[in-house]
């Protein structure tokens, strides 16, 4: 699949969910953040550019120019960053695909909609709020329950992985980072086909 930087506009929009700084670098919650960085190392291409209030960079996905982001707004305020950069480059809701943590699937287990509620993601929420539509794709990266019904839900996904949880995901992230590719090279439907399930 071919796979460049490019200086050009924009096509599609990849946007990684997650919580800026060092304290949730390893956190449930930031696995939006893990996939785009996977995307970003495979092609030497950090996302480092401060731009729409999110790391980004312009790379080219199949001949498709596709900007990666990581929003800097914190998780609750993501629709910022989206938003701005949409309307920059004049992409549709249908070529955003937005990549979250999913407390509703099983560690590792990856889900591809085509569109869809906020399903009481906060992240998603506030990226509804801000286009006015819930009709963008999604990449969903299941993070497991909570341990048990009276735990915190925002103490879960604001915890840090373990270490054996980390080393068993490693390949999760390659995963999902290929199913965002697949979904700008085949579309959402062939790519939910390939990918729905799958995981560690």
């Amino acid at each position: 699949m071919f796979f460049q930087k490019n200086s050009g506009g924009a096509s599609w929009l990849i946007v990684g969910l997650g919580n800026p700084g060092e304290k949730y670098e390893n956190t449930r919650h930031n696995v939006g953040f893990q996939v785009v960085d996977e995307l970003a190392e495979r092609q030497n291409a950090p996302v480092q550019k401060l731009k729409f209030k999110a790391l980004t960079n312009l790379l080219t996905i199949s001949g498709e120019k596709v900007l990666v982001m990581k929003p800097v707004t914190y998780m609750n305020l993501s629709g910022e960053a989206v938003r701005p950069a949409a309307d920059f480059y004049k992409i549709p809701p249908e070529r955003i695909l937005v990549i979250s943590d999913d407390t509703a699937l099983d560690p590792g287990k990856l889900r591809i909609r085509t569109k869809g509620s906020a399903g009481g993601h906060n992240g998603l929420k506030n990226i509804i709020q801000h286009l006015g539509t819930d009709q963008f794709p999604r990449l969903r990266v299941g993070v497991g329950e909570k341990p048990h019904p009276d735990y915190d839900l925002a103490d879960w996904v604001l915890s840090s992985f373990s270490q054996q949880e980390e080393k068993s995901l490693a390949p999760v992230w390659e995963q999902a980072g290929q199913a965002a590719l697949t979904v700008v090279d085949l579309g959402v439907e062939q790519a939910a086909g390939r990918f729905n399930g799958i995981g560690r």
